[in-house]
């Protein structure tokens, strides 16, 4: 039986005493099998990224920040991104509910995306069904 990916919402939303800012929610994305990384990469955005399960709500645009792990790596790669895809619960077809996170052009982003890339090879190229696209 195929195993989903384990997501955990952190989220760290606290009021800095001298500043009305927040800051952005932390989610946690472990990924163990080559097929679930597969189908919840987002290749196509200018960055890439990588679909996020969650029933928690998030907004286009949003800031986040994301600690993934990847196929028992022992390196969790911290990433700052943006919400750049909303699944919602009424999606249908099948599509889990979850978020899209677009990487930041940044050494984080990159990194992880060249991990993400080495690991999946030619499986980038699959037709198989996705979380997005």
């Amino acid at each position: 039986m195929k195993e989903k990916p384990v997501m955990i919402d952190t989220p760290l939303n606290v009021m800095p005493s001298t500043s009305a800012a927040l800051r952005p929610p932390v989610l946690s994305l472990v990924i163990r099998e080559k097929e679930s990384l597969h189908a919840a990469y987002m290749p196509f955005l200018k960055n890439s990224g990588i679909f996020v399960p969650t029933s928690k709500g998030y907004h286009l645009g949003e800031e986040v920040y994301l600690v993934l792990t990847l196929l028992g790596d022992s390196e969790k790669y911290s990433i700052a991104g943006k919400v750049a895809w909303v699944t919602p619960s009424t999606a249908g077809n099948g599509k889990s509910q979850g978020i899209g996170v677009h990487f930041a052009d940044d050494e984080s982003g990159t990194r992880a995306r060249q991990r993400i890339e080495d690991l999946l090879g030619a499986a980038l190229h699959s037709t198989h069904v996705t979380h997005t696209l």
